[in-house]
């Protein structure tokens, strides 16, 4: 697929290089797996030399000799004896970017952590030996945002203050996503384009594999997502397996009850009969799996929380391609299509609000955007979008047909949060594809 998007996230990476010839740079890239990390630091270094290290889950000597081999073969640095310790290398890059220019990339770096947790202290008691006279352009990625945070973010931790820029990766925006089904199918449909944000959450390399196998239309995203020769089924897995490095029951059971629509805290706790609290949090807060979504306006002690999973992909994964891993087993994909059909409908229009939401935060023009429900659930507001500076206010229903919505009902409902924009214009709108 050729290059759409990243262009704030290459400007950085071009500044930091730059920076790096008189004094030495320390970039971070997070992102979850897939996200692009790896190809926009190599895009940033075209046509620079550079060393690229990939950390793996292996024994400390194993590791370093590798990387020895690297070291030798690529700066034309002669090491006498054999190293096994990491200390080693990171002594010898250091010493070496004291005399010439270094890119260092180390992608998978939190993959030292597992090989031994104290090579960081390793890497810092180098990285403060060398700093002040190193020529450097280091740059970390990696994929386990909740272990990144912990090494990078905790003021406990040995690395902690040691960056000079720091690159959270994100997916491809709504309008990047659009212009990339103008390139590959200019014929595409709203349809087609919400079932793409539906099943990739903007995802670069998801979003690559279907232009690449020319799955432009909504049928045919949905018969290549459910093809069990294909990455997809197994990807949900093999993410859920990085972050938690072993299966837990009870965090597959808590995803799986959200994305078939038990988001509230007792609804989950009532089908699993146990305490559910501390697993969520991990899941909002250690893992970033999941959300925390309040009505608009309410308080952070209100009740009514929801629950929703973050990201698309895997709120697809635990709707329909995890409850039915024995059709995957079975090498079933026609009867996975056929489930995904079948639910597709309703799944679909709970993305819909989803893109809405998100299509109107990054427009802009609004300082607040969020939905609105009742301390029961029985009333409910879609959409609602403040700008607190031009003091306006948009109120939106979003349903897959527009000729569902009525505007009157949603006045009404609205009554109740009149009070939070007195002065401010109100305007009602209803939201549908067609508005995409």
């Amino acid at each position: 697929m050729r290059y759409f998007g990243r262009d704030t996230e290459l400007k950085v990476l071009s500044e930091e290089h730059r920076l790096s010839e008189s004094s030495s740079r320390f970039t971070l890239v997070m992102g979850r797996r897939r996200i692009g990390k790896t190809y926009i630091i190599r895009r940033s270094l075209e046509g620079a030399p550079s060393l690229y290290l990939l950390a793996m889950n292996e024994s400390e000597e194993t590791l370093c000799h590798r990387f020895q081999q690297q070291i030798e073969a690529e700066l034309g640095v002669k090491v006498y004896g054999r190293m096994s310790g990491m200390h080693e290398v990171f002594d010898v890059l250091f010493h070496y970017a004291t005399e010439q220019h270094l890119n260092l990339v180390i992608d998978e770096v939190q993959e030292f952590f597992y090989v031994r947790n104290s090579i960081f202290a390793d890497m810092q008691a180098a990285w403060d030996k060398y700093k002040d006279s190193m020529h450097i352009n280091m740059i970390v990625c990696g994929s386990i945002y909740s272990l990144m945070q912990h090494l990078f973010d905790d003021r406990k931790q040995a690395m902690y203050g040691r960056l000079t820029r720091r690159i959270d990766m994100r997916p491809f925006s709504i309008a990047t996503l659009k212009q990339i089904m103008h390139h590959y199918s200019p014929g595409y449909t709203n349809d087609d384009l919400l079932c793409l944000y539906a099943l990739t959450g903007g995802i670069p390399k998801y979003v690559e594999t279907l232009m690449d196998r020319q799955a432009f239309t909504c049928d045919a995203m949905l018969q290549c997502f459910c093809d069990v020769s294909a990455p997809f089924v197994s990807e949900g897995q093999d993410l859920m397996n990085m972050e938690f490095r072993r299966e837990s029951g009870t965090y597959y059971s808590i995803l799986s009850l959200i994305a078939e629509g038990h988001t509230s805290i007792g609804e989950i706790e009532s089908v699993l009969q146990s305490p559910t609290s501390a697993y969520l949090r991990n899941l909002e807060v250690n893992y970033s799996l999941l959300e925390r979504v309040r009505p608009i306006f309410a308080s952070a002690r209100s009740q009514g929380v929801r629950y929703r999973i973050a990201d698309n992909f895997m709120f697809f994964w635990f709707r329909f391609i995890y409850p039915y891993q024995h059709l995957v087993a079975m090498q079933r994909s026609d009867r996975l299509v056929q489930v995904v059909q079948m639910g597709y409908n309703q799944f679909i229009g709970t993305v819909l609000e989803r893109y809405f939401r998100q299509l109107y935060m990054e427009e802009g023009e609004w300082t607040n955007v969020g939905g609105w429900w009742d301390a029961r659930g029985t009333n409910e507001i879609d959409l609602v979008a403040m700008d607190d500076v031009s003091k306006r206010v948009c109120i939106a229903e979003v349903k897959m047909q527009k000729k569902r919505i009525s505007l009157p009902q949603l006045e009404e409902k609205a009554l109740r949060l009149k009070p939070h924009f007195k002065q401010y214009a109100v305007e009602y709108r209803a939201l549908s594809v067609e508005d995409m």
